[in-house]
């Protein structure tokens, strides 16, 4: 079995806390949007409105909050007062300042790798904010290489690994979402580890790939090394 040299780590949901926020905001947008249409459908609407854009605006909190300016504005039939708009830009910089809270277990466990593999954190999102995030997490010390990616697909990740360490067949990506973080690094001929966060954005669902030998579950990040360490046993 090929030794694991490079391990990649995705960042939000992973090492912090991402997704929660933005399920905080959707429920303040749909506090401010009730008297013109159901939660259910905003969200149906929401939703739309972000896939369409991801191609404009990239994954991140500016593009969202740029889908909730659309989606009000489209669920109002172009009535959406001025002041629920000030408010939806007043929540996405709310969510810009939030301070980063570190998951369980992921500082130890890079601290536990970094001595002895090549770590790059692999990240998607908005570049200063993504950065703003690495530098509060007191992480970026940790790390050989920071990638701030558009998206993570299987060529990303042969650059990558290339680029960092000896080729996908030597590297192992561990993150929480199924379709960026451990589909697409197995198609490049990584390993795939999925992390489970327990919230999880419909966009990056993806089937668990059970049948490939490069995939593996893990119940939180506290039990990498040591699944590194019997991949590199092997």
């Amino acid at each position: 079995m090929d030794r694991i040299t490079t391990i990649g780590f995705d960042a939000d949901d992973t090492l912090w806390h991402n997704e929660r926020f933005f399920r905080l905001t959707q429920d303040h947008f749909a506090g401010l949007l009730a008297e013109y249409t159901e939660r259910e459908t905003l969200m149906t609407r929401l939703l739309e409105a972000e896939k369409r854009n991801l191609a404009r605006y990239g994954y991140g909190i500016k593009g969202f909050m740029l889908s909730m300016i659309e989606t009000a504005i489209e669920v109002t039939d172009q009535r959406v007062p001025a002041p629920v708009i000030a408010e939806i830009l007043s929540a996405g910089q709310e969510m810009l300042r939030h301070p980063i809270e570190l998951l369980p277990h992921a500082e130890a466990s890079i601290r536990a790798l970094a001595p002895s593999h090549r770590l790059v954190l692999i990240t998607k999102g908005d570049l200063l904010d993504q950065e703003r995030k690495l530098a509060q997490s007191s992480l970026g010390d940790l790390f050989d290489a920071v990638e701030i990616v558009s998206e993570k697909t299987p060529d990303t990740y042969a650059r990558i690994f290339a680029r960092h360490g000896d080729g996908a067949e030597h590297a192992l990506m561990a993150g929480n979402s199924m379709r960026s973080d451990v589909v697409a690094p197995i198609i490049a001929g990584a390993w795939g580890v999925h992390v489970p966060h327990g919230l999880e954005w419909e966009i990056e669902h993806a089937e668990p790939p059970f049948a490939h030998d490069r995939f593996r579950a893990l119940r939180h990040l506290g039990e990498l090394p040591d699944l590194v360490g019997w991949i590199d046993g092997c």
